[in-house]
């Protein structure tokens, strides 16, 4: 098991867990009209895939600048997501 995790083969799953999730939500709020609009689901998963790729690249011993893009992205993501609800906290 310590191959799966240590070599980075559990990213993938993971991912996929995280994608099923979007699908699930969005399906629930397109059958009953409730729950997050789909750029608040895509903002509140994105930052977590993107420390996964980052995890994934690392692990695979990919190129830093890899490495820094998935870092940066899940940085932008966030603070996307963090201003939007700030926003809408004040409602």
């Amino acid at each position: 098991m310590g191959w799966f995790v240590g070599e980075g083969h559990v990213v993938p799953l993971l991912l996929g867990f995280v994608l099923a999730e979007a699908a699930v939500l969005l399906l629930l709020r397109r059958r009953s009209g409730r729950g997050l609009p789909p750029l608040d689901i895509a903002l509140l998963l994105a930052p977590g895939a993107c420390l996964m790729l980052a995890l994934w690249a690392a692990l695979a011993r990919a190129w830093w600048g890899w490495i820094a893009l998935a870092l940066a992205a899940s940085l932008v993501t966030h603070l996307f997501d963090l201003r939007r609800r700030w926003r809408g906290s004040g409602r």
